[in-house]
């Protein structure tokens, strides 16, 4: 049986001008976890906090998103991290002058719509009591604009313009500047009035009986409307023009940035002298010798390394600090490592019940959901996830689970003989293969109950065959729980308890036992109450008789009187527990079942709609696949959990979380 990764951990002497260095390697290698856990979000404090107040990389990292999304930049992602490497002083320059570029685009963007904002309330506003009969004079009693108009010396009419800057519209009214008309807010129209002295503005005389507003004022307004959205789409090319030109250059530094941030807030987080940096964490001994021998050759000699074996590690002697466990496998098993994660980690160096996790969550989810169509198209998603045809964010990874639990339904529903419920098209194949062995028949497993004493038979012969398969995943259970002791030294849970060898031996016993009365109509002896006692003995009073073997006094610790309720509780609990184990397992053959009568309902269904055959079958077999493939993959996980993980999962490791640059 595969145990969990072997582990050293590794004490780092580094150079502060190698440190950099250093830290982008391990980072680029993804596999190695500081020991002093500074790199968990658990453990942010304010010194982290500070160290990203003293990181002048992030916030160039910071100042190139904000960039990136003011340019309408696609923005990179992990896969880009990969491929680069930390920022340099080069990358620095070029990020500085490109930044400064942008903030002077934004600063003209801002002002140009500015403008544009007010030309165009100010035109609202004129044009909104341009059919209104009142005096001109009465227009200064608007609640926004107030306007003059007047004349002026063209020679000064941009200089006017620049004086009076945001705070009022100049418009020309001529076409020698001459004659001008001057608009802005009320708050600003005293500050107008003494710019437009300075430049000797004469207002015109405008007859009192004179109304509406005047049409070269409107002119005026709609010319430099269209003079300020003119300016704004110039400074939009020139905006899209430079996100064309600079798109790589910012992918690229974003990248660069991303990890020069993340190098610096660990940095920050080490202890150091003026000169040194001690680095502590843990590595997967696989990889030690030629991860500690890069690094030699990456510092030219200019690192101290000492490697150690846990054993060696005072911390992890007193149980203070536990070993970081790794899961190792391919990409298969793999893709069900998250399963057992977020249970809880094992302990280090116990063993590793992954393997057996992908084998049983891939058999009981055949079981339950047999058919060969649906199982295909399961296969079919885990296969274009796997080749990122269909991209589902994170669930991609997940990928050889569809494919193992789409191959699994799909010979389930050839021994069911359904193809999306329909059981006349895999018929043919039926009579061939049983062709083989004997008479012909389809399908070979009929679980569609008639009525007929063949059919009852087996529906309980399923029945029984997935009880079956629960008893094997629970001594799988017991198996590791009585390994996993002995590799840590536990001998007394190991033999006695009733997850030890005892309690093993008696459900072992008990089912056998049962097996031979039922198939061989044998009856209870002697024999088989004397095991049965003695194991149940042994798991009543495991915690004493493991209190003699570790020499530890006194052997009943609360008395004989509570040693002895606490017996009897510890027997009910196994009888009730190994009981409710092993019928748990019936609900696999009922769903089994339940999905067989689940796409015969559909098929019938789908003949009775006539034109709408297709129609019917597509919307059917579509709700089965998603609603009940979720239900039964709950089912299945709910069974590892409380069935099969509960036998040994009695304490929890610690999760191995390698430092890496991400995004």
């Amino acid at each position: 049986m595969a145990r969990t990764t072997a582990m050293n951990l590794v004490e780092l002497m580094v150079m502060k001008n190698d440190i950099g260095s250093v830290l982008e390697f391990l980072g680029k290698k993804g596999n190695f976890q500081f020991q002093n856990h500074k790199s968990d979000s658990s453990k942010v404090s304010d010194s982290s906090r500070a160290g990203e107040a003293l990181n002048p990389e992030r916030d160039l990292f910071v100042r190139l998103q904000d960039a990136r999304s003011f340019l309408s930049v696609p923005d990179i992602d992990s896969s880009d991290i990969a491929l680069s490497s930390r920022a340099t002083e080069e990358n620095t320059s070029v990020a500085e002058k490109f930044l400064s570029d942008v903030d002077e685009l934004k600063k003209r963007e801002a002002a140009a719509t500015d403008e544009l904002k007010r030309v165009k309330e100010s035109k609202e506003e004129a044009e909104s009591f341009k059919n209104l009969k009142v005096p001109f004079a009465e227009l200064d009693h608007l609640s926004f604009l107030s306007i003059k108009v007047g004349k002026i010396d063209p020679a000064v009419f941009d200089e006017l313009s620049f004086s009076v800057g945001q705070r009022a519209i100049i418009v020309p009214l001529g076409d020698d500047k001459s004659k001008i008309m001057a608009a802005s807010s009320k708050k600003a129209r005293f500050s107008l009035d003494t710019e437009l002295k300075k430049f000797g503005f004469v207002p015109f005389e405008i007859p009192e009986d004179f109304k509406g507003v005047p049409d070269d004022v409107l002119q005026g307004l709609e010319a430099k409307l269209a003079e300020s959205q003119k300016a704004l789409d110039y400074i939009n090319e020139e905006k899209r023009n430079m996100a064309v030109t600079h798109t790589d250059v910012l992918r690229s530094l974003l990248a660069s940035f991303a990890i020069s941030s993340q190098i610096v807030d660990v940095q920050n987080n080490l202890e150091s002298t003026s000169l040194v940096y001690r680095i502590t964490g843990w590595i997967p001994s696989s990889d030690c010798h030629s991860m500690m021998k890069d690094m030699d050759k990456l510092t030219e000699g200019r690192i101290a390394i000492r490697v150690y074996n846990p054993l060696e590690v005072p911390s992890v002697l007193n149980g203070t600090e536990q070993v970081p466990v790794r899961l190792k496998h391919g990409k298969l098993v793999g893709a069900f490592e998250r399963m057992i994660f977020s249970y809880g980690s094992p302990v280090y160096g116990a063993i590793d019940p992954t393997p057996f996790v992908a084998l049983f969550f891939t058999l009981l989810f055949g079981i339950m959901f047999g058919d060969a169509g649906q199982g295909f198209v399961f296969l079919l998603l885990g296969l274009l996830m796997n080749f990122k045809v269909v991209k589902v964010g994170g669930w991609n990874k997940f990928a050889p689970i569809f494919m193992a639990i789409g191959c699994s339904s799909m010979i389930m529903g050839v021994l069911t003989g359904e193809f999306f419920g329909n059981e006349e098209v895999l018929k043919p194949l039926s009579l061939a293969i049983t062709g083989l062995f004997g008479e012909p028949h389809a399908p070979i497993l009929h679980l569609m109950p008639d009525g007929s004493e063949h059919s009852i038979k087996t529906m309980f012969a399923f029945f029984g065959v997935t009880v079956g398969v629960g008893f094997i995943i629970n001594s799988v259970g017991l198996v590791i729980n009585i390994i996993n002791n002995l590799l840590m030294h536990k001998v007394g849970k190991a033999l006695f308890g009733k997850n030890g060898l005892s309690g093993a031996v008696f459900f072992w016993y008990v089912v056998v036992m049962v097996v031979r009365i039922v198939v061989a109509d044998h009856s209870i002896d002697m024999a088989d109450g004397i095991v049965i006692g003695v194991t149940l003995f042994l798991t009543m009073f495991s915690e004493p008789i493991h209190r003699i073997m570790e020499h530890e006094t006194p052997v009943f610790e609360n008395g004989l009187f509570a040693a002895i309720i606490e017996a009897i509780v510890e027997l009910l609990e196994t009888l009730i527990s190994y009981m409710s184990n092993s019928i748990s397992f019936i609900r696999v053959g009922a769903f089994g079942l339940a999905h067989a009568v689940l796409g015969f309902i559909i098929a019938t269904l789908s003949e009775m709609a006539g034109p709408a055959y297709l129609a019917v079958m597509l919307v059917g077999n579509g709700i089965v696949v998603v609603l009940e493939g979720m239900i039964v993959a709950i089912q299945v996980i709910r069974l590892q959990y409380y069935e099969f993980f509960s036998k040994f999962f009695n304490e929890t490791g610690r999760e191995f979380k390698p430092f890496s640059f991400d995004y």
